[in-house]
């Protein structure tokens, strides 16, 4: 193989073994065992028209203390629906301002929440959500099914979306939200009314 030859090979060599150690946080996280092997989202607000929307949103389930549960009771009212789990730590970060979101007098009687704790057993998810002080239900999903009704909008744990009174996906965020991020993005869609 002649000079220049060598070092083209040489320096994609060296191009695709960087590539293979660029920060790549999720297998990082995989690796070193620390059970946060999470996809992380970027934090960003996106936000549908009403006119744009899909259909409304069909989710059920069986919330982490096993009762059943079906998206048709929250229908009428925004539904915020927040994806976690207990080995995620920006889950942790932001349960604080889930829960204060939650129950904050302003939304008392006009937000309903429910979580969706993914992949781990009912009973570590309810132990999670009691120690977190969580008092809305949260669905069990170690099989993934209840996320796949959120029409890949919650790509990340967690994530954050809020529905609107048809049942529709309004707003979401991949990445953990604020306390303030959260109320915005309540305040918006209950600004809407009754748009369609």
């Amino acid at each position: 193989m002649r000079g220049p030859s060598r070092r083209a090979v040489a320096g994609l060599v060296i191009v695709v073994a960087l590539g293979g150690c660029s920060g790549n946080s999720v297998n990082d996280r995989a690796r070193d065992g620390s059970q946060e092997n999470f996809i992380v989202g970027d934090g960003r607000v996106q936000t549908i028209a009403p006119d744009q929307r899909l259909e409304p949103v069909a989710l059920t389930g069986t919330t982490l203390d096993g009762q059943p549960w079906t998206i048709d009771s929250t229908r009428g009212k925004p539904l915020v629906i927040n994806i976690w789990a207990s080995w995620c730590p920006p889950c942790r970060a932001e349960a604080p301002a889930i829960k204060a979101v939650s129950e904050s007098p302003e939304f008392a009687d006009t937000v309903a929440f429910v979580g969706i704790d993914q992949r781990e057993s009912a009973e570590t998810g309810l132990a999670q959500a009691k120690a977190w002080g969580h008092t809305f239900p949260s669905l069990t999903d170690d099989g993934g099914v209840a996320v796949l009704a959120l029409q890949g909008r919650a790509r990340a744990t967690p994530s954050t979306l809020i529905l609107d009174p048809q049942g529709r996906i309004a707003t979401y965020v991949g990445g953990p939200v604020t306390e303030a991020m959260l109320t915005g993005m309540i305040q918006d869609v209950l600004k809407e009314g009754g748009s369609t």
